[in-house]
């Protein structure tokens, strides 16, 4: 641990500018740097990317809930976004291609979902990152945050990190649609646009997991090796329609197939075999959608994970172009 460069930190942590409102200075840069810093910790985070994943979000919600008690609102992408412009330049923004000239002019970000699109990945001071993988170094830091920010709370940074986020795990994976669509609404009702993205993202990631990352209808098969995914999520009720993120509501496909399900170009019928619509042309080739007219999809290991078919009936019944 090099003590010049880690007390040039503490006063960088200590100097961070916030947001002035009616409940006092806002609480979101402190808990979203407690948060990576213990997501760096537990090797969550391995290299200086920090991408917006299921963890980093349940974490930030975690140490809000533990240690914010204003009535301010958790919002992951405001702090995600505005440490960039800490004048300590300890955070810097990876924009998507073709937004950086939008993310120089952009004042705030309080979406997550607009955050997702524009920005690639966070990347801390390289020299601070180093400092955060020794972890005597980390945990100072974690400390001095607490006592900073946080001076009256009673929370304890040398804790075994219980993610509770299986259970969010668990929720898409063994819940009831009926149940989960309850939740889903109260979520809604509240306004937390973290928990959606939360649980969207998990839904994302599970499904092609289930699957082996495997295309249900065509078999293709690809890993990536960076944080990409190269087999999508596909709800077979729309989200939008069902408030369902539950795993027996998606089925993994490439893309392209992705989209023609969307578009009601490809349904499945009763026996888990695709049926193609007739009314589209397309060359023919040995990737064509027509080419996979009949053929029975792939099914995950697991029966309780199997599509139910009450959500294909309802896709054939109002997506698909008969």
């Amino acid at each position: 641990m090099n003590q010049e460069i880690l007390n040039r930190y503490l006063i960088a942590f200590s100097r961070l500018k916030r947001g002035v409102t009616k409940y006092g200075p806002a609480p979101h840069k402190p808990i979203l740097l407690l948060s990576v810093l213990q997501a760096v910790k537990s090797n969550l985070i391995n290299d200086n990317k920090i991408y917006v994943t299921p963890e980093l979000i349940f974490l930030f919600k975690d140490n809000w809930n533990r240690l914010v008690n204003t009535q301010h609102v958790s919002t992951f992408a405001l702090p995600f976004f505005h440490l960039h412009k800490e004048k300590s330049g300890i955070w810097n923004l990876v924009t998507k291609p073709g937004f950086e000239p939008i993310i120089k002019l952009k004042e705030s970000i309080s979406s997550l979902t607009e955050l997702n699109n524009m920005i690639e990945y966070a990347m801390l001071n390289n020299e601070l990152f180093q400092l955060l993988k020794d972890d005597v170094s980390n945990q100072v830091l974690q400390k001095h945050i607490i006592e900073t920010y946080f001076p009256s709370s009673n929370y304890v940074t040398d804790f075994q990190l219980n993610f509770e986020i299986e259970n969010l795990n668990g929720l898409i994976l063994n819940e009831s649609p009926e149940t989960y669509k309850i939740e889903i609404k109260s979520i809604l009702a509240d306004n937390d646009e973290d928990e959606i993205f939360l649980r969207g993202s998990l839904f994302k990631r599970e499904i092609p997991r289930i699957y082996n990352n495997t295309c249900c209808v065509s078999g293709m098969r690809i890993e990536a090796i960076t944080n990409i995914s190269m087999i999508d999520a596909c709800h077979i009720v729309p989200f939008s329609v069902s408030y369902d993120d539950t795993i027996t509501n998606g089925i993994a496909l490439c893309p392209n197939l992705h989209r023609a399900f969307d578009r009601g170009l490809i349904s499945i019928d009763k026996n888990y075999k695709v049926i193609v619509s007739k009314h589209f042309r397309e060359n023919e080739t040995d990737y064509s959608i027509k080419s996979f007219e009949g053929t029975k999809i792939n099914l995950p290991e697991i029966s309780r994970f199997n599509p139910l078919q009450d959500n294909f009936d309802w896709h054939r019944n109002n997506v698909f172009k008969s």
